[in-house]
């Protein structure tokens, strides 16, 4: 499909530059067979069936942008996938001054040796000594903030908690589950209380995921891997939802890539722990995942080609026209859709 299609126009100050306080006073855009409503974030439980699923993501982001100099060269360094236990691929600003085997300086006395290129084009980081590789990014790093936000203002403290969900768990992702984000502790006991549980998975989300698609045909773009993991007792429970009735709704679009990841023909939800590319444009059949909770998306991206996979391309269209008009804040610390096929 030609990319082009999911194109549209996005006025900058639809942006959010900082997240909705309290979390869950967000606006939320509900699309379905009716049509459009705007509700907010905490009508969710009203907008859900007992017995229904939601599925959080629950990796925790790790202050992976640090800031160094290779000899003279200045150079900004994000992490996006580890590789080993001290490796990681990174995306290198003022890469071409960076080869196999330099010397990399960042903040407060750490260092990294620069590596080949991977297939994706990521340098290969490698951090000597012993300490471990999280306590130097508490020393040196700072958390990724989106580009789309960290190019109209510096990251500050405050993100480090804006920019966590409270299912934070597992460190490894260098981007938020941000959906989840909208969720507060009072929230998930009013859903608790109408009957809608909720499980956790986990997809360390990696700084691919802010790369616009470069290609002009769909069929064209290759996705950065992700590493995710559904354990086998969880993957039981979700189908258990199901087998009683209820819907698997993915909090996000990372949940839900992961669930389809592991989703069988007949879809059943099966064990997984292992790296996915999946890729998910329109013409998908979805097996692993009955509804969808997510926020607004960049124009071209893949990640407004899954929603309109979910919901029909014209229809995520007059969505996102609507939202535009009516004022919704778009990406990561905007509000939220519940997209209900």
């Amino acid at each position: 499909m030609r990319v082009d299609a999911f194109d549209f126009t996005l006025p900058p100050e639809s942006i959010a530059l900082r997240p909705a306080r309290p979390r869950d006073a967000a606006r939320m855009l509900v699309v379905g067979p009716e049509g459009m409503a705007d509700r907010g974030v905490a009508d969710l439980p009203a907008l859900l069936n007992p017995g229904d699923c939601l599925v959080f993501n629950d990796t925790r982001v790790i202050p992976a942008q640090l800031e160094g100099r290779r000899g003279e060269a200045r150079i900004g360094v994000t992490l996006h996938r580890r590789l080993a236990l001290r490796r990681w691929a990174a995306f290198v600003r003022n890469a071409k001054r960076v080869r196999d085997g330099d010397l990399l300086e960042f903040a407060n006395g750490v260092t990294a040796i620069a590596g080949p290129r991977d297939e994706d084009g990521a340098v290969l980081i490698d951090f000597p000594g012993e300490e471990p590789v999280e306590l130097l990014l508490e020393r040196a790093g700072t958390m990724p903030l989106p580009p789309y936000i960290a190019g109209k203002r510096p990251t500050d403290d405050a993100d480090r908690d804006d920019y966590q969900t409270m299912f934070a768990a597992e460190p490894g992702a260098v981007a938020a589950p941000t959906a989840a984000l909208h969720f507060t502790p009072g929230l998930m006991a009013a859903l608790a209380a109408r009957g809608v549980g909720h499980e956790t998975v986990t997809l360390h989300v990696g700084a691919g995921t802010f790369l616009p698609v470069k290609a002009d045909d769909t069929d064209d773009h290759r996705m950065h891997a992700e590493w995710g993991r559904i354990d086998a007792a969880t993957a039981d429970r979700l189908n258990a939802v199901r087998a009683g009735g209820g819907r698997l709704v993915a909090v996000g679009t990372t949940s839900l890539r992961l669930l389809e990841s592991a989703a069988g023909e007949d879809g059943r939800i099966l064990p997984f722990a292992d790296e996915t590319r999946i890729f998910i444009t329109p013409g998908y059949r979805f097996r692993g995942v009955d509804a969808l909770m997510t926020n607004f998306h960049l124009p071209k991206s893949t990640l407004f080609m899954l929603v309109s996979a979910l919901m029909g391309t014209e229809r995520m269209r007059a969505a996102y026209g609507h939202a535009i008009e009516s004022g919704y804040r778009f990406y990561s610390y905007g509000d939220a859709s519940l997209l209900l096929p």
